[in-house]
């Protein structure tokens, strides 16, 4: 070691035994500090850890919930003896069929999802019945039905229920269903049965809507990757859509890739926002040590020595607000698991992990360093003697000094964000989008002070317009925190408007859309030899009915483009932005006429009677999405025979009408020899009560028994719930942003509390009463606090707006006396909060305090 290395060495050890020696263990003047680390931390550490949680739940239990190493679904036809014997080479396969289907009882009906399956299942994991029973398959003519199922056909294990054509015995009720979150969003509660009486019960024949999936259990060395490659090139045009125990569960990879990372990035802005209240609560803390700082002065130190002992304080009531932060953070994950239980699969237990831990520490340290280097630099620079006037005459250009270590602290922050994210572009997309609101509302902080400062100078000096000189005055003095304030109050207030807006809008959109242009419901299945029949049953029983019916079947885009210049799916790494319909099989129609809602933007629609070659009409954003023009040629799969058409012409879809809508819509003759069914959607009229619903799917199913129905309100329902939790979650990660927000403002007026009390014991000589000097007091923060909720109307407007039009591609139509309530309640927390905050400068006694200065 070098004799400066020694030196520096010896100084930081000298610093840290004085910093010990003068440490109030009870950090007092501190507390700010580190409560504002202990919201981000806790905030960053409950999101990381339940996010860590479920990925490793995802993870470990990929098979279980995959129900094999591999999974091989294909629509509307089982597995060719070939293709199932290349399945069976790999290992151990379990088959089964999914159908949407109706259960009867008596005169009750219910939605169901049917779910057929062999003798090898579960190749992973264990059924349990409510009873305590471990079961695998059902026996022939018997089912496992879940509780919902029973309760609303009012029957009970040992009762028989009506599947099709087949009466089938419930032996059981489901407790535990292993591979339940692989099947993804249920339209109905589940039926499980055997495939030998899926087969008796006529709901699986040829055209129908039923999926065939197969689950492999593969050898400890093989890669679940390697499968998939080597059966999709032997397969490649069999529309096969496939998956591995990595991703188990795409629905809720993608919901918690999204709201996990949402999350924490706004977990992460609040941080950044408790980080202006740290600024401040440092700023507080050494002007009440500035005696202290001028005597080590006198007797010999340095800057440097100044500077290193308060870094070592300071670093130590961070690390106690962080420390506090990480353990409440991990001990409320039990109850956000909780509330996400029937979303994702998380368990209810304390979980650790060491990483999401580490990284909100890494956070929380950034913070505390960047914002604590302003102040801390300034006491380490000014003399003795100004420190000793600090109290009149406050230390100047604090921020600009520490640029440099602030600048290079916040590259640190944005660094380890786009590091540890799962979507960089996307975290950079947020960082950029907070510091340029961050910004704006800064600039805005400085036209206030400077317009607060032109108002105070041409007001009147006497009766209510002092209070009103005193309190728009305030704003614009030296060391007033207007700047900080707007900008942290501002980024909370303007989370909780969007998400006022949002949600509101979102619920007019759907209370205000649904009831009058949605189907009641939509129906599967209906034979393709009696689809006048289905309707004449509809609307005999509720005369009135709107029934549209159309055909109904699925294939997958193998190829799109110049025709000889095809780009082929299979071949492609990525699939391009917008291009969704190219991802698995998708629902496929023919039609003479131009659908209902839809409207040709370029191109032709064939004639009624056309009887030519096969041409397809596509939605136009698909079309610009994968950069097609008319005349351009498709191939599809269906039923694993590849068919070509040529582009006729482009399509705008009104998508949100819950009607019929299809990407693909072909012309007579290209795909109608291929075996299906229709499907139908009923609108019943205005006042259809509850008893004439009840006999109409009676009569569907005893006339149509291998038909189903599927209620439209159940499914928004499940919508519905879905978003609420989404809400809440997003609901509380803003709820911290505005407790960061309130930091800031307690932390400034911590920092301002002696010049306040040096400015009112001033006015109180020169003949202030304290009436008016409240009356300034809380006037300021009312100014402040009004225009706090113009500026969150506005950013959470502008944001509200996005998300609904841009995004979901919905109207925006929020209610505005929510919106009003949730601002003025805003408004009237940061008045009341900064008034009781600032009463005891208020209550400060002239002659004591002039005694002290």
């Amino acid at each position: 070691m070098t004799v400066r290395g020694t030196a520096q060495s010896s100084r930081w050890g000298v610093a840290l035994r004085l910093a010990r020696r003068d440490f109030s263990w009870r950090f007092k003047g501190l507390r700010l500090l580190i409560v504002c680390l202990f919201l981000g931390a806790g905030a960053l550490a409950a999101i990381g850890t339940l996010e860590g949680a479920i990925r490793a739940e995802l993870s470990d239990r990929g098979q279980e919930i995959l129900g094999g190493d591999v999974e091989f679904a294909v629509y509307a036809r089982e597995a060719s003896a070939e293709e199932l014997t290349a399945m069976r080479a790999m290992g151990a396969v379990s088959g089964g069929r999914r159908v949407q289907a109706m259960a009867a009882a008596g005169t009750r009906t219910v939605p169901i999802q049917l779910k057929s399956v062999d003798a090898s299942w579960p190749l992973y994991g264990t059924l349990t019945l409510a009873d305590g029973r471990t079961a695998r398959a059902p026996p022939d003519g018997s089912a496992w039905a879940g509780q919902g199922a029973l309760d609303r056909l009012g029957i009970g294990v040992g009762d028989t229920i009506r599947l099709g054509e087949r009466d089938v015995r419930v032996g059981g009720v489901i407790a535990n269903e292993p591979d339940r979150l692989s099947e993804g969003f249920a339209l109905g509660p589940a039926v499980l049965i055997s495939d030998q009486t899926l087969s008796r019960t006529g709901l699986a024949a040829y055209g129908s809507a039923v999926r065939s999936k197969y689950r492999v259990a593969l050898p400890a060395d093989v890669d679940p990757a390697d499968a998939v490659e080597a059966f999709e090139t032997r397969f490649p045009e069999a529309g096969w859509s496939t998956r591995t125990r990595e991703r188990a569960s795409p629905g809720a990879d993608r919901l918690l890739a999204n709201m996990g990372q949402f999350l924490s990035l706004v977990g992460l802005a609040a941080l950044v926002i408790a980080g202006i209240g740290i600024a401040g609560a440092v700023s507080s803390w050494l002007e009440s040590r500035r005696g202290t700082i001028a005597t080590m002065k006198v007797l010999g130190a340095d800057s440097s020595d100044v500077l290193r002992i308060h870094v070592l304080q300071v670093m130590a009531a961070a690390l106690a607000g962080i420390s506090a932060g990480l353990l409440v953070g991990v001990s409320i994950v039990p109850a956000l698991a909780s509330l996400l239980r029937d979303l994702l699969p998380v368990s209810s237990g304390y979980v650790f992990d060491g990483a999401a831990l580490a990284r909100a520490a890494a956070f929380a340290l950034l913070v505390a360093l960047v914002f604590s280097a302003p102040p801390l630099i300034a006491a380490r620079r000014v003399t003795a003697m100004a420190l000793l006037r600090a109290r009149v005459a406050p230390p100047a250009h604090m921020w600009r000094d520490a640029a440099l270590p602030v600048g290079l602290g916040l590259v640190a922050i944005a660094a380890l964000a786009l590091w540890t994210s799962y979507e960089p572009w996307l975290t950079a997309g947020f960082l950029g989008a907070a510091a340029a609101v961050l910004g704006l509302l800064a600039l805005i902080g400085i036209g206030v002070r400077r317009i607060a400062g032109r108002i105070a100078g041409g007001t009147g000096r006497r009766g209510a317009a002092l209070s009103l000189r005193l309190g728009i005055g305030a704003l614009d003095r030296p060391g007033s925190p207007t700047v900080a304030l707007v900008t942290a109050l501002g980024f909370g207030l303007s989370a909780f408007a969007a998400i006022a807006f949002i949600q509101t809008a979102l619920d007019r959109y759907i209370a205000g859309t649904v009831p009058d242009r949605a189907p009641d419901y939509f129906v599967l299945d209906v034979p393709q030899d009696d689809v006048a029949g289905f309707t004449r049953l509809v609307t005999r029983h509720v005369p009135g009915a709107e029934v549209r019916t159309v055909p109904a079947l699925r294939g997958a885009i193998l190829a799109y483009g110049p025709a000889g210049a095809m780009t082929r799916v299979a071949d492609m790494e990525n699939i391009p932005e917008g291009a969704w319909a190219l991802r698995g099989e998708r629902g496929l129609t023919y039609s003479a006429r131009l659908p209902v809602g839809n409207r040709v933007t370029a191109g032709e629609w064939w004639p009624a009677s056309y009887d030519g070659p096969a041409l397809v009409s596509v939605d136009e954003e698909l079309a610009r999405a994968l950069d097609l023009s008319i005349g351009d040629r498709l191939a599809i799969g269906l039923l694993g025979i590849e068919r070509e058409a040529t582009i006729a012409s482009f399509r705008a879809i009104e998508w949100d009408d819950f009607g019929f809508n299809h990407a693909l819509v072909f012309s007579p003759g290209a795909i109608d020899d291929a075996p299906h069914n229709y499907a139908a959607s009923i609108i019943l009229p205005p006042g259809a009560d509850s008893g004439r619903r009840g006999d109409l799917l009676g009569a569907m199913v005893a006339a149509y028994p291998s038909s189903s129905a599927i209620e439209l309100g159940r499914v928004l329902a499940q919508a519905r719930d879905l978003l609420r939790s989404v809400a809440a979650a997003v609901l509380g990660a803003a709820a911290v942003a505005v407790l960061a927000g309130m930091a800031v403002l307690l932390g400034a007026i911590a920092a301002a509390r002696a010049r306040e009390t040096y400015d009112t014991i001033v006015l109180r000589v020169l003949g202030a009463s304290r009436r008016q000097l409240l009356g300034a007091l809380i006037l300021r923060y009312a100014v402040l606090a009004a225009l706090l909720s113009v500026v969150a109307l506005a950013l959470g407007l502008g944001a509200g707006w996005y998300v609904m039009v841009e995004m979901f591609e919905f109207t925006f139509d929020p209610d505005w006396a929510v919106v009003a309530a949730v601002l003025l309640g805003g408004a009237a927390v940061v008045v009341i909060t900064a008034t009781l905050a600032s009463l005891p400068v208020l209550r400060a006694r002239p002659a004591r305090a002039l005694r002290s200065l």
